[in-house]
């Protein structure tokens, strides 16, 4: 067995940015993706959004591809949201998303961080480059480059 230590901390919306994830729903959708993480062979160490997109501080070990891991996700994630309540407005994700690695050192503060998403929404507090990342059109921003 293969001695790895790696940690993600991974962030994606819901479809064009739309409020899917209701409060109601969020402790099942949490669940099923730390589950599903774990079932993958995965360590989920904390989860944490708003209605509108997820953080998911992660060890995915080399066997598996941070895009494999995400695809399994979310892709199962809205199959799971979508079935749950029929009678609820249909769930997706957007296309992308956007990762970040982090060594140990860091694990702690990143955490505490996505724990508490809500909060740091609600005051203004969020960290502008982990929150920017995700884009309505989910073309990666280039900064520095001029496309004209």
């Amino acid at each position: 067995m293969a001695f790895w230590r790696l940690y993600y901390h991974l962030v994606w919306a819901t479809k064009e940015r739309r409020p899917l994830i209701e409060p109601k729903q969020e402790p099942g959708l949490y669940n099923y993706i730390i589950g599903k993480a774990d079932a993958l062979g995965c360590i989920a160490h904390a989860i944490g959004g708003i209605e509108d997109h997820i953080h998911l501080v992660v060890s995915i070990p080399p066997k598996l591809s941070i895009a494999d891991f995400v695809k399994n996700i979310k892709g199962s994630s809205a199959y799971q949201m979508n079935h749950l309540d029929p009678g609820q407005k249909k769930f997706g994700w957007q296309d992308g998303y956007g990762v970040f690695s982090m060594g140990k050192q860091q694990l702690d503060t990143v955490i505490a961080y996505v724990q508490n998403q809500k909060e740091h929404h609600s005051q203004g507090t969020e960290i502008a480059s982990l929150e920017k990342m995700i884009h309505i059109d989910d073309r990666p921003q280039r900064q520095g480059f001029n496309t004209n």
